[in-house]
């Protein structure tokens, strides 16, 4: 996480890791939900496409969000921003690295809100983006669904 200069600080988000696979298949592994869904969230209402609003749903919290589709580069970035009402802007970029890995960056920008709750947005944010690029990995390198996603939350004692 990094802090912009200026007036106020800003917290932006960066993590990122390499994939050993083709950037194609590691592209279309965000944009086609079939995938996503095998390491993210649980629902979407479709594919991403620029200038497309989607719905993702994590259904076994009961919680989804809006998603709106900015810009997307074919197997080179895509841009969203998400979270209504306090929308945040999430770019992911694909670098090849040979014919069969590819490094993904995310960041994340755009919290609001008072410092200590932006902050604390901002470090859940890293984990989360660390964690679906963990389970991507698992995912995509060995046909493995780690379920990290969806195991994060404590467990509700009733």
């Amino acid at each position: 996480m990094t802090l912009l200069a200026g007036d106020e600080q800003e917290p932006v988000v960066r993590t990122g890791m390499l994939i050993r696979r083709p950037v194609r298949e590691v592209f279309d592994a965000f944009i086609d939900p079939s995938v996503t869904t095998k390491f993210w969230f649980t629902k979407s209402s479709g594919k991403l496409e620029a200038g497309k609003r989607v719905r993702w749903e994590w259904e076994m919290y009961g919680v989804g969000t809006d998603v709106d589709v900015l810009e997307v580069e074919r197997d080179r970035r895509i841009s969203i921003r998400w979270s209504p009402p306090d929308w945040t802007s999430v770019e992911w970029t694909f670098t090849p690295v040979g014919d069969d890995s590819t490094y993904v960056n995310i960041i994340n920008a755009g919290f609001k809100g008072d410092g200590d709750d932006v902050v604390a947005e901002a470090i859940d944010s890293m984990g989360g983006f660390t964690m679906v690029l963990c389970a991507l990995k698992a995912w995509l390198e060995h046909n493995v669904i780690l379920s990290v996603v969806a195991d994060k939350a404590a467990p509700h004692s009733d």
